[in-house]
């Protein structure tokens, strides 16, 4: 699967929105069915929140690849 194209600024920008918006919708969906099942054995359910957290940010690490570095295409002050 190629990876897509997004500019500095766009990756910035989707990081934030998926960091303050998208995760804690995800976070609620999760507890919300780990609540509806029965109470699995507290390490079958640590074993299963611990892959619902490493889950969320695989399909998405590409827009997180380096954010937190400085933008690539600014000019340089040299």
């Amino acid at each position: 699967m190629p990876m897509p194209k997004l500019s500095y600024k766009a990756r910035r920008i989707w990081s934030i929105v998926i960091l303050v918006v998208g995760l804690p919708i995800y976070i609620l969906v999760a507890v919300g069915i780990m609540a509806s099942l029965d109470r699995p054995h507290f390490l079958i359910e640590a074993l299963i929140y611990l892959a619902l957290g490493v889950l969320w940010a695989l399909p998405l690490r590409f827009i997180f690849v380096g954010v937190g570095q400085a933008d690539p295409d600014a000019p340089r002050d040299d």
